[in-house]
């Protein structure tokens, strides 16, 4: 694919990485906020995993009726700003329903998104390869977001949880652009 292949790479690389830098403070986070491990469970991880699922069905929806890269798109723009959201909980300080609001418009996002990169990928394959590129997109996908979100925790104590929200919002930039890029080819 010539240089284009260096732009799809890129964009592997960078496509989850405002969701990985932000993932690994999510329990530190709303125990910083004074939400119970049982609310956290409630919430995030049981309420929370429905939405996933339907974000993976909305996202297979959009896909059928409008193609891959226009709700590829939807949904790297989605990923970033639902991290907005977590910038609103955290100038607001603990509030269940707020809660609940912005860990649904996150899961359906970040359902939506998996079903669209994994669509994605699987359009990138060779079928007699598929399994090990695949694999090395998906590592690739990975890693990336796993190194950066090393520093997350230092970041919070440095700048706090508002600011650390702008910032991984502002991770999904790349991207966007590199999506922008690979959609005008």
């Amino acid at each position: 694919n010539g240089w284009i292949g260096i732009v799809i790479l890129a964009f592997i690389g960078c496509y989850w990485l405002s969701d990985r830098i932000w993932g690994v403070m999510a329990q530190p986070f709303y125990f910083h906020m004074g939400f119970s491990k049982t609310e956290v469970a409630v919430v995030a991880k049981t309420y929370g995993v429905l939405l996933s699922v339907a974000g993976a069905l909305l996202g297979a929806g959009l896909i059928s009726r409008f193609g891959l890269m226009r709700p590829l798109l939807v949904c790297v723009i989605l990923t970033a700003a639902t991290n907005l959201l977590f910038l609103l909980l955290a100038t607001t300080g603990k509030n269940l329903p707020l809660l609940v609001f912005v860990i649904s418009a996150e899961n359906i996002a970040s359902g939506m998104a998996g079903t669209a990169l994994i669509a994605y990928l699987s359009s990138l394959t060779n079928a007699a390869y598929t399994a090990t590129q695949y694999a090395l997109f998906s590592s690739l996908m990975a890693l990336p977001g796993k190194i950066i979100a090393g520093a997350s925790g230092w970041i919070v104590d440095t700048i706090g949880f508002p600011l650390f929200f702008i910032y991984t919002t502002l991770m999904g930039i790349p991207a966007l652009v590199l999506l922008l890029v690979l959609m005008s080819k």
